[in-house]
């Protein structure tokens, strides 16, 4: 996990890496800016902290990564401390406690300092009015959005954009251009053929290196768009009919990507396995396949239960072009609708789409689930439970929750039957499922990487989403 250095002496943190060489008796470190925050120190000028997304890797309590997660994705701009700790099964007290033992910031803390990162860098990269960004970053008024930027950077949201640097400014033909920073590697050219290979007729579009998609926000459509920008970071374009979730759409476009996912750690564990090495080595910016939606995503896979992809691609578009809201105006971009929402699938009629009657059932079942709170697709559980509430509805086994759950960025997912895994492991000499078993056990927690490199090998292809092994 990335620490920042804070200065005593000067009353400013840093991220790993800037310039200043400060005394180390001078220095303290934090896990998160936001916990330095917490303890006084604004950002430094130089290194820029606030450009970087807070995250902490699983090397924390469970509960923690979880609750981070949740705040990050904006569950204390719906909710308060209380409502989020119900959401993780304990007290607000006890989850005060174990950020403060663990991070050093309280859950309102960190989800107050995120806000204002994120506001300003829209400050810095856009050209938005002082208002826009005020709502486009959680905060429920101007005077809050001046009061945290005096608080945490020491200035007003004016001073601040009068010291942005030109070349932070990004200008792009119709919508709002924002960089999307990681750490480390990233193969988007890996990422990006395997959502060509699935997009959703109408929902996704792949073309020249670049992912768009249709979203809902507040009930209103939109769209965003990815392609790279550096080595550090890629472009996120977002079409929205307005800016109040904007922060939350920033927060799920990461997810996409899995931008949050810190490679070095799960690189380094697996390896130690010689079958593994080569690959690491081969795509060493290789990250697990994320999500925008995981009802979508959860559907998909369904649907792709024993079809060729193809056939799944199809299929999907059926059910997208008859429960799906058109979008008009978007064919120039290869979009046409939004995807449905759980509460239409619940009740919906699928037949005629070429699916089985168990299928339809299946997918029925899963949003009805979903919509009651049965499954949880926020993160806010762990992956046994998640497994076991997905494989709870007739059709659904181990690949399905497995593969979801994977999508979904639980760093241990590991769907066992999928024939990609076999066929990839059949050529390093694992045979049987039991062998598969075994060897797989040695990859814990990371096996969700170890899964997604296996897939890369299999055929030079993108993990397959179809077509799990038969019980």
């Amino acid at each position: 996990m990335e620490s920042f250095g804070a200065v005593v002496t000067t009353g400013i943190y840093c991220r790993p890496g800037c310039g200043a060489r400060p005394r180390a008796e001078n220095v303290k470190t934090y896990p998160l800016a936001a916990a330095a925050e917490a303890d006084g120190f604004r950002a430094c000028f130089q290194c820029r902290p606030y450009r970087w997304p807070q995250s902490i890797t699983w090397t924390e309590p469970e509960l923690v990564c979880r609750a981070v997660r949740l705040i990050l994705d904006g569950a204390l701009d719906r909710a308060n401390e209380r409502q989020l700790g119900a959401r993780l099964g304990v007290s607000p007290r006890h989850l005060r406690r174990l950020f403060a033992a663990n991070l050093g910031v309280t859950p309102d803390g960190l989800a107050r300092s995120a806000r204002a990162h994120f506001a300003r860098r829209l400050l810095d990269d856009t050209d938005l009015p002082m208002l826009e960004i005020a709502l486009a970053t959680g905060f429920g008024s101007l005077r809050q959005f001046n009061r945290a930027c005096r608080e945490i950077f020491r200035a007003s949201p004016r001073a601040l954009r009068a010291k942005r640097r030109k070349a932070d400014r990004l200008v792009a033909d119709g919508g709002l251009p924002l960089r999307l920073e990681f750490r480390g590697l990233l193969d988007w050219s890996a990422m990006i053929a395997y959502f060509a290979a699935r997009a959703i007729p109408g929902v996704e579009h792949v073309s020249e290196g670049s992912y768009r998609r249709t979203i809902v926000v507040d009930g209103d459509p939109g769209v965003i768009e990815l392609f790279p920008g550096g080595e550090d970071h890629i472009v996120l374009v977002a079409h929205l009919p307005h800016w109040e979730e904007l922060i939350h759409v920033v927060a799920r476009a990461r997810r996409i990507a899995n931008l949050d996912f810190d490679l070095d750690e799960p690189a380094n564990h697996l390896a130690r396995d010689p079958k593994m090495r080569p690959l690491l080595r081969a795509r060493p910016g290789l990250r697990a396949p994320g999500s925008w939606c995981p009802f979508e995503t959860g559907v998909r896979a369904i649907i792709g239960q024993h079809v060729t992809v193809a056939a799944a691609n199809t299929i999907t578009g059926r059910l997208v072009e008859r429960y799906g809201t058109e979008v008009p105006g978007l064919r120039r971009l290869g979009l046409t609708h939004t995807f449905p929402p759980a509460s239409t699938l619940a009740a919906a009629d699928l037949s005629g789409l070429g699916l089985t009657r168990a299928r339809e059932e299946a997918i029925r079942s899963f949003a009805r689930a979903v919509t009651d709170d049965a499954i949880r697709l926020d993160g806010s559980v762990g992956l046994d439970e998640l497994t076991s509430s997905i494989t709870a509805i007739d059709g659904l086994g181990s690949w399905t929750a497995h593969y979801l759950a994977l999508r979904l960025g639980e760093r241990d997912a590991f769907p066992i039957t999928d024939l990609g895994l076999r066929r990839a492991l059949a050529r390093r000499g694992v045979l049987s499922r039991a062998a598969l078993g075994t060897l797989a056990e040695s990859w814990r927690p990371w096996r969700a990487l170890a899964a997604t490199h296996l897939w890369m090998a299999d055929a030079s292809q993108a993990p397959p989403a179809t077509r799990p092994r038969a019980a």
